[in-house]
């Protein structure tokens, strides 16, 4: 099995290079990165110790994925620029556009001649933010939940599934649209040349190796800064931290890829949510006190009440589908992501404490 992972030196990308690597020492695993996050050259010397390939390109550049000169059996696209808040406040989506649309496009082109067919990673943010936020709620101690009354498709105790409202019900933020316009375009070529694509939208990923900011990984971010004695901000919604988030660990992501990749020959650009679902669901109240017992620290957490008009209050994946049809579970908790990030920090403090 050849494997080429775009976007491979970033969290998600190296985190299953380095779990295909590991669990199947005779796949060859390429990855192409263009090394703009931070933190993301970090991974090179084990993909060297490991035996992965790294090839220092950018997939919106064409010619960098044709300069490959190899065929693959799939390609993984992790590829992104991921921050929701890309393009807001003035900024130019300009590498938003060309890494999340542009990119995506060279991606299926260099695959349809040189690959068996896409995994592609999407995002729980292309569904419509106004109708999330017309979901239900109702408010506990240390969370919001789902009310059994809804008004909308998709939406249950379970969370949300993929026949919740994407277009026709308001905008999603322009990270969240360049990943449902690349749908589309699998769709397509899916359609149009006969290529096999599978569509897999990710809730909140996290785990050790994430270099974790405010706009994007917040949750190995909230571990750092409580290792660390920083500070933080329960931002929006009041200022409560009841906003639920689901995680999912990339060990869970890898299990169910695997099995995707095993009925390759079911692919047609068909859609899976894939997430912690409820029982990897967390508010940001909750999660402050898994961090606090898990680090033994306890930081000062202001408040800032003000919501930006990308952020929401709830999600939560319904992965009912995946699990049906794969046999997908979640096997990592909160707890036990938050203690992986705490000992990733700790037995590496000298390196982190900077990034963080």
């Amino acid at each position: 099995m050849k494997l080429l992972i775009t976007g491979g030196a970033g969290f998600v990308g190296s985190s299953l290079a380095k779990l295909f690597k590991k669990n199947n020492p005779d796949f060859q695993i390429h990855v192409l990165d263009n090394l703009k996050r931070r933190g993301s050259e970090i991974n090179l010397p084990e993909f060297k110790k490991l035996g992965i390939d790294f090839f220092h390109g950018d997939i919106r550049n064409l010619s960098d994925l044709e300069d490959l000169n190899e065929n693959y059996d799939f390609i993984l696209e992790a590829s992104a620029e991921p921050s929701v808040h890309a393009g807001t406040g003035g900024q130019s989506p300009k590498y938003l556009l060309d890494t999340n649309l542009n990119g995506t496009l060279n991606c299926l082109e260099f695959g349809r001649k040189k690959s068996g067919g896409m995994i592609f990673l999407s995002t729980s943010r292309v569904y419509s933010i106004p109708a999330i936020k017309k979901i239900n709620l109702i408010e506990n101690q240390t969370r919001l939940e789902v009310s059994d009354k809804q008004e909308l498709n998709g939406i249950s105790k379970k969370g949300i599934s993929e026949e919740f409202p994407t277009i026709g019900s308001g905008f999603r933020s322009l990270y969240g649209t360049t990943k449902l316009a690349s749908e589309l375009f699998l769709e397509e070529y899916s359609q149009n040349f006969g290529y096999k694509t599978i569509i897999n939208r990710c809730g909140v990923i996290a785990g050790k190796g994430q270099f974790g900011k405010t706009d994007q990984g917040v949750f190995t971010l909230w571990v750092a800064r409580h290792y660390f004695q920083g500070t933080l901000s329960f931002t929006g919604f009041g200022g409560e931290g009841k906003q639920v988030r689901d995680i999912m660990h990339p060990l869970d992501l890898y299990n169910c890829i695997i099995k995707q990749m095993n009925k390759s020959n079911e692919w047609n650009s068909e859609i899976f949510n894939l997430g912690g679902g409820e029982e990897g669901s967390v508010s940001l109240k909750e999660y402050t006190g898994i961090c606090e017992e898990v680090t033994g620290q306890k930081i000062s957490i202001s408040k800032n009440p003000e919501t930006a008009n990308v952020d929401i209050p709830y999600y939560v994946s319904d992965s009912s589908k995946a699990k049906s049809r794969f046999g997908f579970e979640i096997k990592m908790k909160p707890r036990d992501i938050v203690s992986e990030i705490k000992n990733w920090i700790s037995e590496n403090e000298s390196v982190l404490k900077n990034l963080f």
